[in-house]
């Protein structure tokens, strides 16, 4: 299957929906949905898929001596960065003046996410840096969306001293009143995400196929593992993968991406709403359309 080759090209389009949830929170914006404030179309971080296919992998394999996860919350980079050393012998302190190329592959070959990705590790124990194969762009709406927040309440109580009156009948103290904040969300936005695999950072990464079809099923399935509150109903809507017979690639991907067109129907509330038109017919010589999920 050619969408499996490490060895060749591959353009990737992603279709992902969120019905009343929050996909990515803007902290300079009081974690509302983050929003195109010319177009009102809100959009997702690359920086936060990533996250999601990390936690994905880190779940499924994690265990697996070649899967580790570089990047993860209250991670210390610089310890990650030792291990290598420690595994090879060498002295860390010689790391900013020593070929680290040594190091660098051994961060490659144990750490999933550097090896797809890339890293940037020249750090305190220096590691080199690495550009991954795997790179995505910020996911899109298709159309506006609308952010809102609502307002919550919590009964419970953090401090003793916040209960403010006691109940003459039963005495027991009662709070005066509770705590209120803030939920942020948009009722429905369908996002288009792209994406793109370079053989040639891959094979200086020594990303296999293996690797290129673990991608393929964390970018299907880790909208399962990051479920929450804010989140509400996320679903992969779509993953159209076009490879190439070659590792230079036979066709320009932003013309292979107008292949598939999704009309903005103005308000939706539904994915079922949306016509997602594929257009496989005479596709350019030496190019594959792999539809990996429709619906």
């Amino acid at each position: 299957m050619k969408h499996l080759d490490a060895t060749k090209r591959h353009d990737f389009m992603i279709l992902f929906d969120v019905t009343d949830g929050n996909p990515n929170g803007d902290p300079d914006a009081g974690n509302l949905p983050r929003v195109d404030p010319e177009t009102g179309q809100g959009f997702v971080t690359d920086v936060a898929l990533k996250r999601k296919v990390r936690n994905y992998v880190d779940a499924l394999r994690g265990t697996e001596a070649r899967f580790k996860i570089y990047i993860q919350q209250g991670a210390v980079l610089n310890e990650r960065n030792q291990r290598a050393y420690t595994a090879l012998q060498r002295d860390a302190k010689k790391a900013k003046t020593e070929d680290v190329s040594a190091t660098r592959t051994w961060m490659c070959e144990n750490f999933f996410d550097v090896r797809t990705f890339g890293a940037v590790m020249s750090t305190e124990i220096n590691c080199g840096q690495v550009r991954g194969p795997v790179q995505l762009t910020f996911a899109r709406s298709v159309d506006r969306i609308l952010p809102m927040d609502a307002a919550i309440t919590r009964v419970a109580l953090t401090k003793a001293d916040e209960k403010a009156s006691r109940n003459e009948d039963t005495g027991e103290s009662t709070a005066s009143s509770g705590t209120i904040g803030r939920k942020a969300f948009i009722p429905y936005g369908l996002y288009v995400g792209y994406g793109f695999f370079v053989p040639s950072y891959a094979s200086d990464t020594k990303f296999d196929n293996a690797d290129l079809a673990l991608v393929w099923q964390a970018l299907m399935n880790m909208w399962d593992l990051d479920r929450s509150a804010s989140r509400g109903r996320t679903a992969c809507r779509g993953l159209y993968v076009f490879s190439h017979d070659s590792a230079l690639g036979n066709a320009p991907s932003h013309q292979l991406f107008k292949r598939i067109q999704i009309p903005s129907v103005g308000v939706t509330r539904a994915f079922e709403q949306y016509d997602v038109q594929v257009n496989d017919a005479d596709l350019p010589s030496g190019v594959t359309l792999t539809r990996l999920l429709e619906g």
